[in-house]
């Protein structure tokens, strides 16, 4: 089931990735924790020391991430 929900999680993290790299930041997936459906999530590049990191990651990446794929209740940043 693991790797099936991670081939999802980065098909939908490519159609991320182009707009997190025009500011040379990106997104990577680092694990999904199943007994409470949170997506661990590394942002890298400028994407990892921006300060306004977390409002991507919560407006955009999850809010895209929750719809697309119903499994995951949550997302969280980790370094």
């Amino acid at each position: 089931m693991f790797e099936e929900l991670r081939h999802r999680v980065e098909i939908e993290l490519d159609k991320i990735r182009p707009y997190l790299e025009k500011d040379k930041g990106g997104v990577e997936y680092v694990r999904f924790e199943e007994e409470t459906a949170t997506l661990e999530l590394r942002m890298t590049g400028n994407c990892g020391i921006c300060p306004l990191s977390l409002m991507t990651l919560r407006g955009g990446i999850e809010r895209f991430l929750l719809i697309s794929i119903p499994e995951i209740r949550r997302v969280e940043k980790v370094q």
